[in-house]
């Protein structure tokens, strides 16, 4: 059978050869075969309307007719194949935040040629005005839907200053709103509002007017439980990796973080009171510090005040780091430096200047420092004993740190939700190893790195949204308390005023009592000749079921505690809980939606700001927030 078929795909390919000898410069059999493939279905129900002309070729008449020139049919405008093929593109653009002159370009027009000579590429125009500006209104009615229904929500707002390598500095930058919200299924999602560049000016007055108006927008507006947003404007996103470690050395790079700090150094203190009250006033009391950035700047203190020690060091370090990757072959590499060596462009050169990555690749670097000295020949970027002794004890204090990072930062939990009930206990790990460590070489990182904690995470442990959430989650319970008594008492006290502020919402339907039972047949109410809450004298013989009481928040409490700590999701743990511990359920679904690590778009950011700046990219600001905000709401449209 299979070699009847080969004959009869060998005829065929002869017959269309014959029929038209000249189809492309490109042409061969396989790709005759791949030209008059078989029939193609698409589902998609976006279509790529309007009234473009393609670049090359041109777009057939009536779906039947062949591009001049071409020698070969091309697809109809509304053919699926072409809508599937122009979508895949779109995609493409969006996911590696390609401007869309790429479609432009010869060589992926001749690769598009080769692929599918029947298609006929969209013009950039039609892509940057019609087509994604109308997958990203489909994102906002998405968006908006789920919120409207949403049990709780919190709210982050991001800040870059002086980005794109901008001449004007500090006073451009970007604004991006995202919230995270508990859907009606108790299921946690994440969604940016908005992007927005905000050229000619960086005011907390102007930042505020437009995120109120992105809240108004979105319905959000006085919705938000918490807003986690850091100071403003001294603090908005400082770079933070080890000092003189540059992974494959790029002047640009070190350019561009001198023109960073600089910039941050010019005019910081200009206004800084006055800016800051805004802040403070606009965003209200529930206006709280992003932890993971809180904990990136401990680090970045705890660095700053050892760099005289350490910069040289790892310099020679990365001098070797970098001759080694360049010169040993990639498969004797592979698992030796911390998963440093994998390939990759924009993410892995955006993962190179963040602290917890080089420190990974550093301490790989050290593991390995045997072998690495045996296959390279360089014996003046051989690290000495005494330089490994100073290296190894840097990488020992600041493990912990890092451990707490991977925890809770966004992107390392494949954009998974991580909610503040890992802060406090972070923050007491960080004490206690602190306040153990030992480290004769480097005694100003340790004083630096244990002065910020007291300085930036302390208040947490005295905060009692900290201690609500920690406590409602059920891994943690009350086992991390040095005083239980004190912290089960700033739980009822949060508790009570939660019950008191919502008041009779906190009376739930049945069928919020219990989400799982709407999914159960055995939920659905019986007919009253069958129901058994009345008095009935058929079944005067069973015994009438106890009527439920409410339970106080005491009572509900002490149910809690007394069971034992378990490893299930917080939020299941809770949509299971919602009928035994009703009041206890309600502030958890509110807490939990605070997150602890950063917004998606922060990550999406750093990659941005290394592949469109001037020069690398021709992406407008509008066409550069577009694509963001696909980036980040991509799984709201295509997954």
């Amino acid at each position: 059978m299979y070699d009847e078929f080969v004959k009869k795909k060998d005829m065929k390919r002869e017959a269309y050869s014959s029929s038209s000898s000249s189809l492309h410069p490109y042409s061969s059999s396989s790709l005759h075969s791949l030209a008059n493939g078989g029939g193609h279905r698409c589902n998609h129900s976006i279509t790529a309307g309007g009234g473009g002309v393609g670049v090359v070729g041109g777009i057939g008449g009536g779906g039947g007719r062949e591009g001049a020139g071409e020698g070969v049919t091309k697809f109809h405008r509304h053919d699926p194949r072409q809508v599937l093929i122009s979508e895949a593109i779109a995609k493409m653009l969006v996911q590696d935040l390609q401007p869309a002159s790429l479609v432009d370009l010869r060589g992926f027009r001749e690769l598009l040629q080769l692929l599918e000579p029947r298609y006929t590429p969209e013009p950039p125009r039609y892509l940057q005005t019609q087509l994604l500006p109308a997958y990203a209104y489909q994102a906002q009615l998405a968006t908006r839907q789920a919120l409207a229904s949403a049990l709780s929500l919190s709210l982050s707002v991001s800040l870059w200053r002086g980005f794109l390598g901008t001449t004007a500095g500090a006073n451009t930058g970007y604004l991006g709103v995202t919230c995270h919200f508990l859907s009606s299924d108790w299921q946690m999602r994440s969604a940016l509002l908005a992007c927005l560049p905000l050229v000619g000016g960086l005011s907390a007055n102007r930042v505020l007017a437009e995120f109120e108006e992105v809240c108004v927008a979105h319905g959000v507006s006085g919705r938000a439980f918490r807003v986690v947003a850091d100071p403003f404007p001294a603090e908005t996103h400082p770079s933070c990796r080890l000092p003189g470690f540059c992974i494959h050395g790029n002047p640009g790079d070190d350019a561009e973080e001198e023109e960073e700090e600089s910039g941050d150094e010019g005019g910081e203190r200009e206004g800084e009171v006055e800016q800051e009250d805004w802040w403070e006033g606009g965003l209200g009391s529930g206006r709280i510090d992003c932890f993971c950035c809180s904990l990136g700047q401990c680090v970045r203190d705890g660095l700053l005040s050892s760099s005289p020690l350490l910069s040289s060091t790892l310099a020679k370090a990365s001098s070797f780091y970098n001759y080694v990757t360049s010169a040993v072959p990639h498969d004797k590499l592979v698992g030796l430096l911390g998963g440093g060596v994998e390939g990759g462009s924009g993410g892995s050169r955006a993962g190179e200047r963040d602290w917890a990555v080089q420190l990974k690749v550093l301490r790989g670097l050290l593991d390995s420092a045997e072998f690495l000295e045996d296959v390279s020949d360089r014996a003046d970027l051989v690290l000495s004993g005494q330089e490994v002794a100073l290296l190894r004890e840097l990488t020992d204090t600041l493990e912990p740190f890092t451990e707490a990072w991977d925890m809770v930062h966004t992107h390392r939990q494949g954009d998974r939700h991580v909610s503040i009930s890992l802060a406090l206990p972070c923050v007491l790990g960080l004490r206690k190893h602190l306040s153990e460590c030992v480290s004769p070489q480097l005694p100003c990182l340790l004083l630096g790195l244990s002065q910020a904690v007291e300085r930036r995470l302390a208040p947490i442990l005295e905060d009692p949204l900290y201690v609500t959430a920690t406590t409602l989650d059920p891994q943690f319970k009350l086992t991390w308390s040095s005083d239980p008594d004190w912290h089960r008492q700033v739980l009822l006290d949060e508790v009570t005023k939660h019950t008191q502020t919502q008041g009779p919402s906190m009376e739930l339907t049945p069928q919020a009592q219990s989400p799982d039972a709407a999914l159960s047949p055995a939920s659905s109410p019986l007919p009253s000749s069958t129901s058994l809450s009345r008095p009935c004298k058929l079944f005067s013989f069973i015994k009438q079921r106890p009527t439920a009481q409410a339970k106080s928040v005491e009572q509900e409490l002490a149910g809690y505690l007394r069971e034992e700590p378990t490893e299930e999701e917080p939020l299941h743990y809770w949509r299971r809980k919602t009928i035994d511990f009703p009041q206890l359920s309600q502030v958890a679904k509110r807490a939990f939606t605070v997150p602890a690590g950063t917004s998606t778009v922060e990550t999406i950011f750093t990659s941005a700001r290394h592949w469109l700046q001037p020069g690398r990219g021709r992406a407008l600001p509008k066409n550069l927030e577009t694509l963001i905000y696909l980036k980040t709401n991509y799984r709201l449209l295509w997954t």
